[in-house]
């Protein structure tokens, strides 16, 4: 049985009139990757600076390792590792300093913690004189990742930490929190806006205006949704998005890459609704589909 490393009770916070959380309640066992995931402005940093000691909630608990937030922080702080979505290390440092000064920070070396982020730093050591500044998207994020390593935390937060970086750098990013999850048995706790990342954590709590949607396995999250859905591809998807809007027998119907995600009131209306799409000079092919991670966090938003 799994412990249990993160417990989240009830947490509200508010800046003036605006509710970041409202009355989240969540836990997370020890050795998962858990992914919370929602878009921009969902409350996912403003719970990631609660659980990092950063900010006090209004109402509500949180404990780590059975440690509270507020009134154990600085044990805490030893314990965690924490990235934030913007980059924040020392841009006039080289690499080498950069992570020679957060080992000293927390009172260590880099070679009595190198194992833990010797696959990320064999990147990283071609460029290690090069200042932080210099450094690409993807080596900053792998230069944030080792420095929030060095002292070999049994908790990890990562806010963000592939927004802005190429396809290939954020493969990387992810092999890496896979491989330390192994080694390590590392609890990590990760947002993220991108939902084809969803599927790559242990489990995931879909959150959106401070609320949470749901929180499972993300195969069992895509098993949530509740209609049958149909992919609809067309010369035209946003004129045809459009009509299919104005459409009563129309549940839902949103843009997902070169196609359209739709729902029917009725699963039965899809005669009807190749017609009237043939009547109306559409050219399109429409075809039964699984639903996946995104289609569940969509239909839950509109739920809201």
């Amino acid at each position: 049985m799994h412990l249990q490393m993160i417990e989240i009770k009830n947490i509200s916070k508010s800046y003036s009139e605006i509710k970041a959380l409202d009355n989240i309640a969540l836990h997370i066992e020890e050795g998962k990757l858990f992914g919370l995931i929602g878009p921009d402005g969902a409350g996912k940093t403003t719970l990631f600076r609660i659980l990092t000691t950063l900010l006090i909630p209004d109402r509500g608990t949180a404990t780590l390792m059975n440690l509270d937030t507020v009134t154990d922080y600085k044990k805490i702080r030893r314990q965690i590792g924490y990235m934030p979505g913007r980059f924040s290390l020392y841009s006039d440092l080289s690499v080498q300093e950069n992570l020679e000064f957060f080992a000293q920070v927390f009172n260590t070396t880099i070679e009595s913690n190198f194992e833990m982020i010797r696959d990320i730093y064999v990147l990283l050591e071609p460029f290690k004189k090069r200042k932080a500044r210099d450094l690409s998207g993807g080596m900053k994020q792998k230069l944030a990742l080792c420095c929030a390593l060095i002292h070999k935390p049994k908790i990890l937060f990562l806010d963000e930490p592939t927004f802005g970086v190429d396809p290939v750098s954020r493969k990387e990013f992810w092999d890496n929190l896979k491989k330390l999850q192994k080694t390590d048995n590392i609890t990590t706790v990760v947002s993220t806006p991108y939902m084809d990342e969803a599927a790559l954590c242990d489990e995931v709590a879909l959150i959106q205006k401070g609320k949470i949607l749901a929180v499972d396995t993300p195969g069992n999250i895509s098993k949530k949704f509740s209609h049958k859905l149909f992919e609809v591809k067309t010369n035209n998807n946003y004129k045809t998005l459009l009509f299919l809007r104005k459409m009563d027998r129309i549940h839902s119907a949103f843009m997902f890459g070169n196609s359209i995600h739709l729902t029917l009131n009725n699963a039965n209306e899809v005669t009807g609704l190749t017609t009237e799409l043939t009547a109306n000079n559409f050219e399109f092919s429409i075809k039964n589909i699984e639903p996946n991670i995104e289609d569940t966090f969509m239909e839950l938003m509109q739920k809201e």
